[in-house]
């Protein structure tokens, strides 16, 4: 297959969510019959509600600036699917995603035809093993796997993983992982087994409590990412500098380079774990921490793009994303603030209104080209709740919201674009052809 049919074949095992199926076995007899390629490297596990994305971005930024060849699987994507496998940094190549999705599609539908398997392993499935053929043929050292969806039986925990890190737990996805915190948590808690090291982020007290009964249940002493953490100034582009200070060493005045003080932690969980790696032989100095944060950047996370107005791209997706975004607009934008927003209908959408609406000087609904998309008119009723209809438009499309804002925005103001990732990306494709560059 080209990239093309690639990405015809990928789409036709159905939605990614929507076809998840939460179990091992398929991807279990798939990386098998591809040869284990798992077993040829270290690997690293994050899972969590908020948070896990970004501290795999700073994990996989450290561990490059200490020379150690990695790679890093994430989802979802933006753009591009290839943005979900970086080696050493950069993205592969739609020719070398073609190459593994093809050997992973003739190896599955081998397993099928041969009744190994009852079905096709799914779409999430097949992506993760193309992740980790591509890292065997790399001959990275270490891959850092973010889970897609729970924990306890998504694909990447097949990798085996012998370092943990769970990130904060919030409700979110519950028609899959439970309708509440403590089922969720136990989802989460699962890739947590015996023998591997565990980083556990600070967590809501019923989570914890789960969190830490699967610890005693298979003998693993949590390592707990708290430390010392002092702000020494904040940049007005959202950055923080602070010192973090850790049972094993202190980290002074580390500019961070994602936005947001919600960082602060994810940059502790990503600490804990390169310092957990550190005790297993890979060599991880100080600067390596420092200057790994400094540069680690995960697109469509408060990516900001210059311009008047300037442009705000956050995928908030959930209550807790929505807060992180509106504590940093509260703090870092001072200025007129126009809402683009969209979102999945599966979400908690009145709780994320809630938070955000309030925020905006002007609010612009668009519907993303996603079948779980909200739709403008569901979305404009539940906006009446809580501002005046002379401060909401409602848009067809994405690129017409994003026209609409630019022109009823101040040069001095800022769009700020969210609800989710779909919307981030879509935009994002549009403002690629527009020459519009993030910084």
């Amino acid at each position: 297959m080209n990239f093309s049919e690639t990405i015809e074949y990928l789409l036709s095992l159905g939605h990614e969510t929507r076809t998840m199926k939460l179990g091992l076995r398929n991807t279990e007899v798939l990386i098998e019959a591809l040869g284990n390629p798992h077993q040829s490297f270290e690997s690293v596990q994050i899972a969590g509600t908020n948070g896990k994305g970004s501290t795999a971005v700073m994990l996989e930024s450290i561990c490059r600036a200490a020379a150690i060849s990695t790679g890093l699987y994430t989802s979802p994507h933006l753009i591009s699917i290839t943005e979900r496998i970086r080696i050493d940094g950069t993205e592969v190549s739609e020719i070398e995603f073609a190459k593994h999705a093809s050997k992973v599609r003739a190896t599955s539908e081998s397993l099928r035809d041969s009744r190994k398997l009852e079905t096709l392993p799914t779409f999430f499935e097949q992506v993760t093993a193309i992740a980790l053929l591509a890292f065997r043929e790399a001959g990275v050292k270490l891959a850092i796997l973010e889970t897609g969806l729970g924990g306890r039986l998504d694909a990447t925990t097949v990798a085996g993983a012998r370092t943990v890190a769970i990130t904060p737990l919030a409700l979110d996805h519950q028609e899959y992982l439970g309708e509440t915190l403590i089922e969720i948590a136990v989802e989460k808690a699962a890739i947590i087994r015996e023998g591997v090291i565990a980083v556990i982020a600070p967590q809501p007290d019923e989570a914890l409590a789960v969190i830490m009964r699967r610890c005693r249940e298979v003998n693993v002493e949590p390592e707990m990412a708290g430390c010392q953490a002092t702000t020494e100034a904040t940049f007005d582009d959202g950055r923080a500098k602070v010192t973090l200070e850790t049972n094993l060493t202190r980290y002074p005045e580390v500019t961070l380079g994602m936005r947001g003080r919600h960082q602060i932690t994810n940059a502790v969980v990503a600490i804990r774990l390169a310092e957990a790696l550190g005790k297993q032989g890979f060599g991880i100095p100080k600067k390596a921490v420092v200057d790994g944060l400094a540069a680690a950047h995960h697109a469509g996370r408060l990516d900001l793009i210059s311009g008047k107005p300037t442009i705000l791209l956050d995928g908030a997706h959930n209550p807790a994303g929505a807060q992180a975004l509106r504590d940093f607009l509260n703090e870092f934008v001072k200025c007129p603030t126009t809402l683009v927003f969209g979102a999945m209908n599966d979400k908690r959408l009145a709780e994320i209104a809630e938070i955000l609406f309030p925020a905006a000087d002007l609010l612009v609904l668009a519907q993303p080209k996603n079948e779980r998309a909200a739709s403008v008119d569901n979305l404009f009723e539940l906006a009446t709740r809580f501002l005046s209809t002379d401060r909401i438009v409602a848009s067809k499309s994405v690129r017409e919201a994003m026209d609409e804002a630019k022109k009823l925005t101040p040069v001095d103001g800022t769009i700020c674009l969210t609800g989710s990732l779909y919307l981030v990306g879509e935009t994002l494709a549009d403002l690629r052809t527009q020459s519009f560059n993030p910084n």
